[in-house]
């Protein structure tokens, strides 16, 4: 499914490392990859310190071009839109997480994706599976439908709907799993299975669960594509999106277009997105315990009609999630039960803070009607299942009792004017 390289993509040389051995080229995993046990392959993978001074961190390399020792000779670098090594050894770690070969950093995950559906060409066809974020519905609805490509919508759960998707000319499908807002979970291994069969790319958005809970690689995804603004970053202080693969030709093809459209990761943001996925295994760990332990209290509360959650043994998916994954996350979503108000629900919260994006230390809530997938027709997000009464959590490493008390306090909020009524009788009481 590579296809052929376009044309000038030959002119995107990968520089050679001769005479500086610092870093290996932009991508490129160095020898020994693969080590170590998830929680020390998220401080010792990819480039692992500088061996060059002996510094246990990557230098950030704040530089925009590098001296040539001759016309057609240089240290492995050029300009640092085309290569920095600090990019460098964030692309090579986020290839050895996700068990891949090659590795892209960009400066959003939007522009992530949008160079991976860059891909594509005039006529063929993208399947969306399931739920998926918001942006990348309009950047495919808004942006690249002027350009020729098209979309179906498709539920990943139903085998005929799913061949009838990916039937031609579509080229790629691209998943989340779990979806978002809903948690639902794909079945990524027998996706992939199906995709490969018709000659479609598997595209998986890994966002909620991170190399350290699922690696859609080795369930035989294509491409792996990362918002590590979210849980890799760790902190809300950075934008940036990630990709990973192995596959050479396709590997190729993307380093041209990030090269050629420019939308690189600077270097101090590489920095920082290592940094963050150093405690990457220990956040995470509370973030689900945290998200599991609030998940099971709001499913008992008749205040909530529904708990979108993958950690939760009636959830759909409940069984698969336990399966190809390694744990359920830290993102849940609570629908209100009839009479709920979601505005007064949001504003009663004191800990929990309103806020668009996920996967940081503190606790956000989210209205994905109205923020992260008001871009989507309503019609299309009645079809989902996100309704106004819909909030997405994600739950942070505070104390677990005082996000319990924040959430009793805004479905108070929400029930107040509710008075009378079944559900306000049995406020604060389980099902």
């Amino acid at each position: 499914m590579s296809g052929t390289q376009p044309a000038g993509a030959d002119a995107a040389q990968s520089p050679s490392t001769d005479g500086d051995m610092r870093m290996p080229p932009p991508g490129a995993l160095p020898q020994g990859g693969h080590q170590g046990r998830p929680l020390t392959q998220l401080i010792h993978g990819g480039i692992d310190g500088d061996p060059l001074t002996g510094a246990v961190n990557v230098p950030v390399y704040l530089t925009s071009t590098y001296k040539q020792d001759g016309l057609g000779r240089h240290r492995g670098y050029e300009y640092s839109r085309t290569g920095n090594p600090t990019r460098t050894a964030l692309e090579a770690l986020i290839a050895d997480l996700e068990h891949g070969r090659f590795g892209l950093a960009f400066a959003s995950g939007m522009a992530a994706i949008t160079a991976v559906l860059s891909l594509f060409s005039q006529g063929d066809r993208i399947a969306l599976l399931g739920n998926v974020y918001g942006g990348t519905f309009r950047v495919i609805d808004q942006i690249f439908t002027r350009f020729g490509l098209t979309y179906v919508v498709a539920d990943p759960t139903d085998d005929v709907a799913l061949k009838e998707a990916l039937a031609a000319p579509t080229k790629a499908l691209l998943v989340e799993s779990p979806g978002n807002p809903l948690g639902t979970v794909s079945d990524i291994g027998h996706i992939a299975e199906l995709a490969h069969r018709l000659g479609v790319l598997t595209i998986v958005d890994n966002t909620f669960l991170t190399p350290y809970l699922q690696r859609p690689l080795d369930l035989g995804a294509d491409i792996v594509v990362h918002s590590a603004t979210k849980y890799l970053g760790g902190h809300s202080d950075l934008v940036a999106g990630l990709v990973a693969l192995s596959d050479q030709a396709l590997a190729d093809r993307l380093y041209f277009i990030q090269n050629a459209t420019g939308g690189v990761l600077a270097p101090l943001d590489s920095y920082l997105v290592i940094r963050g996925i150093r405690t990457l295994g220990v956040r995470m760990d509370r973030h689900q315990a945290n998200a599991t332990a609030l998940a099971e209290w709001l499913a008992a509360d008749r205040r909530v009609a529904r708990v979108y959650y993958p950690g939760l043994p009636t959830a759909q998916g409940y069984d698969l999630q336990r399966r190809q994954a390694d744990g359920p996350g830290g993102v849940l979503s609570v629908e209100l039960a009839d009479g709920g108000d979601h505005v007064a629900f949001l504003e009663a919260l004191r800990y929990i803070t309103l806020a668009e994006s996920l996967g940081g230390v503190e606790s956000l809530a989210c209205h994905p009607a109205t923020m992260t997938h008001a871009s989507i027709p309503a019609p299309v997000r009645a079809q989902m299942g996100i309704s106004d009464r819909l909030v997405r959590l994600s739950i942070g490493l505070e104390d677990v009792a005082d996000l319990r008390e924040d959430l009793d306090r805004a479905l108070m909020a929400a029930f107040a004017g509710a008075a009378g009524s079944a559900v306000s009788d049995g406020v604060g009481a389980v099902r």
